[in-house]
C-alpha cells in the first residue's frame, strides 16, 4: 500500500490535470444522477424550483472544482453567489457540500489569513440558509441550530486540511534534511580522504628523499671507486638500480592515490588544515606512541613496534605480541603502512574498548614482501570502533592499505570485542 500511495503520488506530481478531471468528473456524474434522478425532491425544501436553475446550480458547484488545487480562492468567488442563491430559494441541492471541498484546499495550499477570510465568506449562504429556515411557517429549528452544526462541520474540514498541510510540509523537511545529511557525509568523506592523502604524501615524500639521498651517495662513492677498485664501482650501480626501483615504486603508488578522477567536474572541497594527522589520534604523542618531533623526525618502522607496544602498556591496555618471521626485508612504505594500521587499532582499543580490554597482536611476515597483522581486542566492541574522528582513523587505514594493493577488514568479533586484520601482498616485480 506504501508503494502504491507513492507511485500514485509520484504520477499526480507529473500529471495534476489527469487527478484533477477525474476527481472533477466523479462530483458533475454524481451530481447530474441526483438531478436527472430526482433524488434531490427528498431534501429540498422547495420541489418546484425550476430545471435550469437546478442544472445551473449543479454545474456551477462542481465544474470549478477542476482549478480546486491551483486556483482554490479564485473559485470560491464565483460558487458563493450560487451557495446563497441555493439556500435562500429552499434548494439545498447536495452538490453544495463541494464548498467542503474547495475549504479543505484552501487550508492546504493557502495561508491562515486567507483561510479564515474565506472561512468567512462560506458562513454567508450558511447564514442566509438559518435565517431562512426561521422564516418558514413550518419550521421548528431556531437559526443556532442550523448554523452552528454546518459551520463546525466547515471548521473541521479546515482543521484536516492545516494537519494535512503541516505533515506534507514535514515530511518534506525531512526529505531535504536527508539530502542534506547525505552530501554533508559525501563532503566530510572527501575532506577526510583528501586530509589523509596529504599526509601521505608527506610520508612518501620522506621515503623517497631518504632513497635519493644513498642513490647520490652511492653514485659519489661509485665514481671514486670506478678507478681503484671496479668492483665496488659494480656494486655501487647495482645498488642503485635497486634503490631508485624501490623510489620510483613508491612514486608510483603515491601518485595513484592522488590522482584526480577525470570524470569529476566539480571542483572538490579543499582539507581543512589540521592540527593533528588522521593517522595520529590526539592520544599518541601522550602514550609514546609517536617519537617527538614529528615533522623533523624520521618516519616509524616496524623497529618501533616495540616501542610503540609498551607505550600502549604503559597507558594501561594489556598487550599480547606474536611475531612470525623477519621483517628486515620488508620496504620502508609498507613497514610505515604496517606499523600505522598497529598503532591505530590499538589507540581506539584505548578509546573504546573499557577499563578490562586487552589486546593482541600478531604479525606475520612472507616472502616478497607480503605481510599480515590482526590486531584483536577483549572490549565492548562499540560499533564506532576503528572509525577515529569523524570516521577518518579506518579512511586513512584503508587508504594507506590501498597504496600496496592489500585487503582492510575491520568489525566486532562474534561474542564480544573488536578486529582489525591486515594483509599486504607480495611486492610487485619491477
Amino acid at each position: 500500500m506504501h508503494r502504491l500511495s507513492h507511485r500514485l503520488r509520484s504520477f499526480d506530481r507529473r500529471h495534476p490535470l489527469v487527478w484533477d478531471v477525474l476527481v472533477t468528473g466523479f462530483f458533475v456524474t454524481a451530481a447530474f444522477t441526483d438531478v436527472l434522478g430526482g433524488g434531490w425532491r427528498y431534501i429540498t425544501q422547495n420541489p418546484q424550483a425550476p430545471t435550469w436553475l437546478i442544472v445551473t446550480l449543479a454545474l456551477g458547484f462542481t465544474v470549478p472544482l477542476l482549478w480546486r488545487r491551483s486556483h482554490p480562492v479564485a473559485i470560491l468567488l464565483p460558487m458563493l453567489p450560487l451557495a446563497v442563491v441555493n439556500a435562500w430559494t429552499g434548494t439545498d441541492l447536495q452538490a453544495g457540500l463541494t464548498l467542503l471541498v474547495v475549504t479543505f484546499n484552501i487550508a492546504l495550499h493557502t495561508g491562515l489569513r486567507t483561510l479564515l477570510a474565506s472561512y468567512a465568506l462560506i458562513l454567508i449562504p450558511i447564514v442566509v440558509d438559518g435565517f431562512r429556515n426561521a422564516t418558514e411557517q413550518a419550521a421548528d429549528q431556531s437559526p443556532d441550530q442550523t448554523i452552528v452544526p454546518q459551520a463546525t462541520r466547515l471548521a473541521m474540514v479546515a482543521i484536516i486540511g492545516i494537519s494535512y498541510r503541516t505533515r506534507q510540509e514535514y515530511l518534506a523537511s525531512l526529505v531535504e534534511r536527508a539530502a542534506q545529511l547525505e552530501v554533508e557525509r559525501d563532503q566530510q568523506a572527501r575532506l577526510a580522504t583528501a586530509a589523509e592523502r596529504t599526509r601521505i604524501a608527506r610520508e612518501m615524500h620522506d621515503i623517497i628523499g631518504h632513497n635519493l639521498s644513498v642513490i647520490t651517495s652511492l653514485a659519489d662513492g661509485g665514481s671514486y671507486a670506478a678507478a681503484k677498485n671496479p668492483e665496488r664501482a659494480a656494486q655501487a650501480l647495482t645498488a642503485i638500480g635497486t634503490t631508485s626501483r624501490q623510489a620510483l615504486s613508491e612514486l608510483r603508488r603515491l601518485l595513484d592515490v592522488l590522482r584526480t578522477d577525470p570524470s569529476e567536474t566539480e571542483p572538490q572541497p579543499q582539507p581543512q588544515p589540521q592540527p593533528q594527522p588522521p593517522g595520529a589520534e590526539p592520544l599518541g604523542p601522550a602514550l609514546g606512541l609517536e617519537p617527538p618531533g614529528l615533522e623533523m623526525a624520521p618516519q616509524p618502522s616496524l623497529t618501533d613496534l616495540d616501542h610503540l607496544i609498551d607505550g600502549v602498556r604503559s597507558a594501561g591496555l594489556p598487550v599480547r605480541t606474536t611475531i612470525h618471521g623477519y621483517a628486515t626485508a620488508l620496504p620502508p612504505g609498507r613497514q610505515l603502512t604496517v606499523y600505522r594500521v598497529i598503532q591505530e587499532a590499538l589507540t581506539n582499543t584505548l578509546k573504546h574498548g573499557g577499563p578490562d580490554a586487552t589486546s593482541t597482536v600478531s604479525v606475520s611476515y612472507g616472502n616478497g614482501g607480503a605481510v599480515t597483522a590482526t590486531v584483536t581486542d577483549t572490549g565492548r566492541g562499540s560499533t564506532g570502533q576503528g572509525n577515529g574522528a569523524g570516521g577518518r582513523g579506518l579512511t586513512g587505514m584503508r587508504e594507506r592499505t590501498s597504496l600496496y594493493g592489500g585487503t582492510l577488514e575491520s568489525g566486532p568479533l562474534p561474542d564480544h570485542g573488536w578486529r582489525v586484520h591486515l594483509h599486504l601482498p607480495e611486492e610487485t616485480p619491477q
